[in-house]
């Protein structure tokens, strides 16, 4: 019931007026002055309050003014028997939601009320998707994990949020380092600033230099405007160039400059810029061998891996895998409006089973496919469309129940037939299986003499 607060020195209005609003299923309480009114606001706490101009003591328009000020969510009505510009202009500046003239019919005013009391309801209805939609958009950004080297990473993010320092992020595909450098940037002293976030990959070379640096009018053809870059746009904020590693020689000069002495040329540019955007950067791949094979430089690797943080992989953190879908399968129901809410046991024995070579992202593209396909409110396995469970529904191998033989039990077995998976998925390329992997080349040599692949 939303509750209304009436201030008038007149108590026949205030009668009529009550009568009307409570007739309409409203709370009303009284108040003959602005002060009586004051004594009561955070008592009778009003959705509304609807008050005279001119009154013995503290005006209604003064009265709006210490509402404004203490209590904002309130709204006010202003009446008056005068109709002067200068109030109803003032009314207004502070903040009223309508100004109306005596005598005012009870129709007229059971209109506004209502008109007052439905934005009411929309702007709250509105208030509580924006909050939702921040819940939704927070625990986009929460990292997930009990693992001792997901704390050591929850541990350094903490270290990192008094400072500026430089940080490479490395692990496999789909493993969160882009969760992991938003987290960095989100508790650092700057977190109001910008995080822009730039694929390194998705870019020319050209292309990459505009959207980082910027470029002057007439830079190249159809720069008929000049643009800033993302590190003059950042601020204090962050820059995040994920695959760092897949850039060219040009580049990592010019981004060896910035790192050095914080200013950059836009491109087409003779005048330097300064930034001070914090670079974070992010690989999967093994940047000493790159550096030994001259694909990266070693100045430029030294600059960015100020602080290094691992990602571990999914298969290597099997522990935090339930915890983690039951954290993805909750945010997954509240953006696709399903009605799943838990994960059957023999569902989540899948899960656990699963090698997962695209990690925490192919673990959340299996959970939505679950939550879409599902009727009801449980997964089980065979929403997943996991190879394990495959596997095991089919029957044709037995010694394929996931790890259930002995024999597949054993690490050389689990390693050999990952290798071999890995190797047909790149149509036998061992660079891209040795990427994959996150090992060397001579690393996956070995293993396919060994297990003679």
């Amino acid at each position: 019931m939303y509750r209304i607060l009436l201030v008038d020195d007149e108590s026949d209005i205030r009668s009529v007026f009550r009568d009307k609003l409570e007739v309409s299923g409203f709370d009303v309480e009284e108040a003959e002055s602005a002060e009586k009114a004051l004594a009561k606001l955070h008592k009778f706490d009003p959705d509304l309050v609807i008050t005279d101009v001119r009154m013995d003591g503290i005006t209604g328009l003064e009265l709006l003014a210490r509402i404004r000020e203490s209590m904002s969510n309130v709204d006010v009505i202003v009446m008056t028997g005068h109709d002067a510009m200068s109030s109803a202009v003032e009314a207004m500046k502070l903040g009223a939601f309508d100004y109306l003239v005596k005598p005012v019919g009870l129709e007229q005013l059971r209109i506004v009320v209502d008109r007052c009391m439905e934005e009411r309801k929309l702007a709250r209805e509105e208030d509580g998707q924006k909050k939702k939609e921040q819940i939704l958009e927070t625990d986009k950004r929460t990292i997930v994990g009990r693992d001792p080297r997901m704390i050591e990473i929850f541990k350094m993010v903490g270290i990192l949020a008094r400072n500026r320092a430089t940080v490479l992020i490395r692990g496999e595909t789909g493993t969160g380092k882009e969760m992991v450098a938003r987290a960095v940037h989100d508790h650092s002293l700057h977190a109001e600033e910008p995080f822009i976030a730039v694929n390194c990959t998705a870019l020319a070379d050209n292309l990459l230099e505009s959207e980082l640096f910027g470029h002057v009018r007439g830079a190249f053809t159809g720069a008929v405007t000049g643009k800033k870059g993302y590190f003059e746009l950042a601020g204090k904020g962050t820059i995040f160039l994920d695959e760092i590693g897949d850039t060219s020689p040009e580049f990592q000069s010019k981004l060896l400059r910035v790192l050095q002495e914080r200013e950059f040329y836009p491109v087409g540019g003779e005048q330097p810029r300064t930034t001070e955007a914090r670079v974070v950067a992010a690989t999967h791949q093994h940047m000493e061998e790159l550096v030994s094979e001259g694909g990266f430089r070693e100045d430029l690797y030294f600059r960015l891996r100020v602080v290094e943080i691992q990602v571990p992989s999914l298969r290597e953190r099997r522990g935090d895998i339930s915890l983690l879908a039951e954290h993805l399968l909750a945010r997954v129901r509240t953006e696709i409006g399903s009605s799943v809410d838990k994960i059957s046991k023999e569902a989540m024995a899948c899960l656990q089973q699963h090698e997962w070579p695209g990690n925490v992202r192919e673990l959340e593209n299996a959970l939505i496919r679950a939550a879409m396909v599902a009727r009801g409110k449980i997964v089980v396995p065979e929403h997943l469309a996991l190879e394990v469970w495959e596997k095991r529904s089919s029957g044709s191998h037995s010694t394929e129940k996931v790890l259930m033989d002995r024999d597949d039990m054993s690490l050389d077995s689990v390693m050999k037939s990952q290798v071999d998976k890995v190797m047909k998925y790149t149509d036998g390329n061992k660079t891209k299986t040795a990427k994959l992997l996150g090992i060397s080349r001579s690393k996956l040599a070995q293993y396919l003499e060994e297990f003679g692949l």
